[in-house]
């Protein structure tokens, strides 16, 4: 195993592997209950999104961890779900075959730019004081999703944001899930975030935030498999709907943009927390690690869940000490051992994670002396992008203003020479993006 994995070489143990595999899960485990929520508005079946939820997050995050050898996991994201449920109804005549025929092309798609090394060269292509500027902004979205989830940040009355309630279960339940982890990660006691999670479960029994499991097996349901290969309604199969439809073609273009700079930002603010980031903000051996979210994308859309993706909350895991695949595959088996269990992995809570993402939203943070504040052709395009990730809540519209302010700010600087040509076209497709997204 350790000859596999190597996490000896890189200052990790088995246990310490398993255990952050374990937080990884429980971080991301409220997708399970969410996308079927979400999804379920798109027509679609909720017990069989539930299973190939799991079955699609667990699958994929185990390629990741053999393939890759990385601490990151992949599931159905958030956004893209949402996204796929309104062009369902308003471009997909309600068949929502169709609408996974257009995740199924955006991964073929992006898998083909990283084969040929397209996705590569335009991470090289930004400038480092913009990957400090990532992982800052990808540090406030954590901690602003881990706050919102527990209600401690609500919509405000009048403003966009407030405090919530501080007589709520959930908001005491976030309190003291961050309580516990804090104090816990403070005296460098290990697992901490793991017994914050744990902890917080367990207090949200009496406060009615953990609910009783409505059983214990859940039967298989791989109803929604090979959605993009179904025919529809009138006899021709939905992925042949979506290649002879503009208006999907242009779909199609937005979710790359989105799936290809949030995995980018993703994989930056693990490889930081994983200790796999080098000093100039590359991550190492990013290749294998793209091309797995890439087959994940296209196997999210024939699994019929919406688009596979490496989600930011394995930055838990790394956190808290996972560093090779073996954390990967932990968390994937759990996964699909949830296909089957799924009414009991339900109980915990989003709040009860909320700790664990404000502690690594604040990890995060720490890159923001990395950035010289005093130049503005470095500071405002990285206020741009910190800012712009957690207030429009996407990676990918954060990224894409800071690129864009990059590229004004150097052209009235006199430093436009020192842009990279693949720089300017990643801000020119920005713009082309915000315009038909």
């Amino acid at each position: 195993m350790e000859s596999f994995f190597k996490y000896g070489e890189r200052g990790s143990s088995f246990g310490t592997e398993v255990r952050a595999g374990l937080t990884t899960f429980l971080a991301m485990a409220y997708i399970i209950a969410v996308n079927p929520a979400i999804l379920s508005g798109a027509g679609i079946d909720g017990g069989a999104l539930a299973c190939a939820t799991c079955l699609g997050a667990g699958i994929m995050t185990i390629c990741m961890g053999i393939f890759a050898n990385r601490p990151l996991a992949c599931a159905s994201g958030l956004g893209i779900n949402a996204m796929v449920a309104g062009i369902t109804a308003t471009m997909c005549g309600g068949d929502w075959h169709v609408a996974m025929g257009v995740i199924f092309l955006e991964g073929v798609v992006i898998l083909l730019l990283v084969l040929c090394g397209l996705r590569e060269a335009i991470m090289d292509a930004i400038p480092v004081t913009l990957r400090h500027a990532i992982s800052v902004g990808l540090g406030l979205f954590i901690a602003l999703i881990g706050l919102a989830d527990a209600g401690i940040i609500v919509a405000g009355n009048g403003t966009l944001v407030g405090l919530g309630d501080v007589t709520s279960p959930t908001f005491i339940v976030g309190i003291v899930s961050i309580i516990v982890t804090v104090a816990l990660a403070s005296r460098n006691v290990p697992g901490s975030l793991l017994i914050g999670i744990i902890v917080a479960v367990l207090a949200g029994i009496p406060l009615g935030v953990t609910q009783a499991p409505t059983g214990i097996v859940a039967p298989l349901n791989l109803s929604t498999f090979g959605a993009p290969f179904a025919a529809t309604a009138d006899g021709s199969l939905a992925i042949v709907k979506v290649l002879t439809d503009p208006m999907l073609l242009v779909v199609a273009f937005s979710l790359l943009m989105s799936d290809f700079f949030d995995t980018m930002g993703t994989a930056m603010a693990v490889a930081k927390q994983g200790e796999f980031l080098t000093e100039d903000g590359n991550v190492e051996d990013i290749r294998p690690i793209l091309i797995v979210d890439s087959v994940a994308a296209a196997a999210g859309g024939f699994m019929g869940v919406s688009s596979i993706t490496t989600f930011v909350e394995s930055t838990s895991g790394a956190a808290d000490g996972g560093r090779s695949g073996l954390t990967s595959v932990t968390t994937g088996v759990l996964f699909i051992l949830a296909a089957f269990f799924s009414p009991i992995v339900s109980v915990v809570s989003s709040a009860a994670t909320c700790g664990a993402l404000v502690y690594v939203g604040y990890l995060m943070m720490t890159e923001v002396t990395e950035i010289d504040w005093t130049d503005v052709s470095q500071g405002f395009p990285t206020f741009m992008i910190a800012a712009g990730v957690s207030f429009t809540y996407s990676i990918s519209a954060g990224i894409g203003l800071g690129f864009i302010a990059y590229v004004i700010v150097a052209i009235f600087t006199g430093k436009a020479r020192e842009i990279k040509p693949l720089m300017w076209i990643a801000a020119l497709a920005f713009l082309v993006y915000f315009f038909v997204a």
